[in-house]
């Protein structure tokens, strides 16, 4: 079957931290929905979601996956995503596919790193709390439920109740039954709290709630309880055991009876253009309007060939559409609309506004493309998530001669993959980095491009990314001037460079009077510029933060050229920076432990030692102890192994890109003797 009307259609991205059990929900909800006949365990690695062998042997999942399955006429798509922090990007870039993003929270470890993560990223979709693991022994609910809505808001509220020891959950807005006793709290103030909190979105209702006395029905609040969800003003929470099944069945009618379709979510922000002068455009869910689709996943299997899963915002397409991708001016024929379950793939004949499809094959897709049917089109775009930054690296070293440019396809492939990867070639240092999340992160890159291209690889830790900057302003005047018989060269540059502040970037001027400089020439002088500030003046690394203001030069009539414009900027910049208090920068991240209160000790003592500021603790829940600290890149090597063994393998940790500031003396004087020394060598 295939859905038929786009009000049947449910999308929902399962989120949250590693171990809260998702891929097991999934599998439950389809085992009740009738979709697979029994249900896999990860640890058995025969799970829909989990197909790939590199997930199998981690016993994680490592990219987002796509299940369907259909419950009281609803068809719901389901995304299972990665939980583990570095992979956090694979999760969030499933967010633009769908309207709620659902969170699974561990009622054994309540909030961690992950789920504060995903709830702020889904700040603009419906979202909705799912407590798994209720049959843990030992869970305080209401403590729970405390600690979710002091990190979330008061906007969280239970729609249903677990019994004592989790056997089942009762439900608290269908059809409650006021004298079922719950583990905590009551069905009737859980359904008072459910209905005074939906209302308060629409004055009629509340009227007729509040004076006339009126229950209400949950026909009536339908509408409602979608504006709350839309708004935020409304998370219900729910109570589930995946291992049991307890709570599924009430867990698969909140979905369709409650999550919106995609009439009622808050759509993506779709834009064409780009920069300051993008204009925001809108896709609606009719049917026979041109194809608006987004490409929110691919994946490269070099057997299979490329495959992109595609959420349909607009219009229809079938097996005899064509398409765009993106502006491009010739359009590829869909031959085979694909339905996807885990790793099947199944040909399908129509794919309406709401359903997520794919297709497989087409080499030109890529994540982030806009696949449409009317150069109308053209240019439109998605507002991405915001990612966390790559920070950790790996110098990539291949093993056999002549592997570099199969290392570079397989590297580009990858990029198309995984918005938290980034590749560089430091030219510097003459070698290729990779850039993640975290180790685990780099590994899982690494086995990749093992099992997938057969590339053996050595690895080694990348340069760190310093930069230079000034703390002042200076002026110099530089002269070039070369006569070798015939046309000689000349060219003569006369520049101010200028502190700016902490990011700024860079910034070029022209403020050259009276021709002295002629305005053919001054492209030149800003490559010259350009060169000098990439090549730094301390250590050797690109200068940042600052502005070169071009007023005064000379030039002559017959030997003036570009080269003697490059030379001369480029030697004036040099001088004024060195005489402007250079400065070597170091970039610092920030960074996320979670560790039990007894390692709280042995981690502060670990952060010190590597030159790290502690800037704030919090409690996430009892006995846990959440430390966030800045700590310069160049001292984090090891440190997930040194925490794995200060915590006996239960602490985690998550990090991101801060900013960048000065480095300590010592360490610019050391880099600063090392650049001399290479110089020294290279002449």
């Amino acid at each position: 079957m295939t859905p038929t009307s786009v009000r049947d259609i449910r999308n929902l991205s399962l989120l949250g931290q590693s171990g809260s059990g998702k891929t097991t929900l999934l599998e439950r909800l389809l085992l009740a929905a009738g979709a697979i006949g029994a249900p896999g365990s990860v640890e058995k690695g025969d799970t829909v979601s989990d197909y790939d062998p590199q997930e199998k042997a981690f016993g994680h999942s490592l990219n987002a996956s796509l299940a369907h399955l259909e419950w009281a006429g609803h068809w719901v798509n389901v995304l299972d995503t990665p939980g583990l922090p570095d992979f956090l990007g694979r999760a969030l870039a499933t967010l633009p596919a769908v309207e709620t993003a659902v969170v699974v929270v561990n009622a054994a470890a309540g909030v961690e790193t992950v789920t504060r993560k995903v709830m702020d990223a889904a700040a603009e979709k419906c979202r909705m709390i799912v407590i798994n693991r209720i049959d843990a022994p030992g869970v305080d609910f209401a403590a729970l439920l405390e600690r979710l809505r002091a990190a979330f808001g008061k906007e969280c509220l239970p729609i249903n109740l677990p019994t004592a020891g989790g056997e089942r959950v009762i439900d608290c807005f269908f059809a409650p039954d006021y004298d079922a006793v719950p583990a905590f709290s009551s069905v009737r103030a859980a359904h008072d709290q459910i209905v005074d909190q939906v209302v308060e979105v629409d004055e009629d209702l509340m009227a007729l709630y509040l004076e006339q006395g009126e229950s209400l029905q949950p026909e009536q609040l339908h509408d409602p309880f979608e504006q709350s969800l839309r708004e935020g003003h409304l998370i219900p929470v729910c109570f589930t055991s995946a291992r049991t099944g307890a709570g599924i069945n009430e867990l698969l009618d909140i979905m369709g009876r409650l999550l919106p379709d995609p009439t009622e979510g808050n759509p993506p922000q779709f834009l064409k253009g780009e920069g300051p002068a993008a204009q925001a455009v809108s896709a609606t869910t009719d049917a026979d309007q041109h194809v608006i689709a987004h490409v929110f996943q691919v994946s490269n299997d070099p057997f299979r060939g490329k495959l992109g899963l595609f959420r349909i915002h607009q219009g229809t397409v079938t097996p005899n559409t064509q398409l765009f991708i993106g502006d491009a001016r010739k359009p590829f024929k869909v031959g085979h609309l694909l339905r996807v379950q885990g790793k099947n793939q199944t040909e399908i004949d129509v794919g309406i506004p709401g359903d997520i499809c794919a297709v497989a094959r087409i080499d030109d897709i890529h994540r982030d493309a806009v696949l449409h049917d009317s150069h109308d089109e053209d240019h439109f775009h998605v507002a991405r998530p915001r990612y966390p930054q790559a920070v950790f690296g790996l110098a990539l070293l291949p093993e056999k001669h002549g592997d570099e440019q199969k290392l570079s396809e397989a590297l580009h492939r990858l990029l198309d993959e995984d918005p938290c990867l980034s590749v560089e070639r430091d030219m510097q240092a003459k070698e290729t980095v990779i850039r993640g999340l975290g180790e685990v992160h780099l590994k899982s890159v690494l086995d990749t491009l093992k099992s997938r291209w057969n590339l053996g690889l050595g690895t080694r830790p990348p340069a760190i990314p310093y930069r230079e900057t000034i703390a002042g302003t200076a002026e110099s005047r530089y002269r070039h001037k070369k006569q070798s018989g015939g046309a000689g060269q000349f060219g003569e540059v006369a520049l101010r460079v200028e502190a700016l502040e902490r990011g700024a970037g860079l910034q070029f001027a022209d403020e050259v009077k009276g021709g002295t400089i002629p305005g053919n020439y001054m492209p030149a002088v800003e490559k010259g510029v350009m060169q000098a500030l990439e090549e730094g003046v301390l250590g050797g690394f690109p200068l940042q933060d600052l502005r070169v203001v071009v007023f005064d030069g000379k030039h002559h009539a017959v030997d003036s050229n570009e080269i003697s414009f490059v030379t001369a900027a480029r030697h004036a910049v040099q001088e004024a920076a060195q005489a402007a208090r250079p400065v070597i920068l170091e970039p610092l991240i920030t960074l996320t432990v979670r560790v039990a209160d007894e390692h709280f000790g042995g981690i502060s003592a670990e952060l010190s030692g590597r030159r790290g500021r502690v800037t704030g603790t919090d409690s996430p829940q009892p006995g846990w102890t959440e430390i966030t600290s800045q700590v310069p890149m160049a001292e984090m090597e090891g440190f997930e192994s040194r925490l794995k063994s200060i915590s006996g393998g239960d602490g985690s940790c998550s990090f991101a890109f801060s900013h960048y500031e000065p480095a300590p003396f010592e360490v610019q004087q050391r880099l600063a003797r090392e650049h001399v020394g290479k110089r020294g060598g290279e002449q």
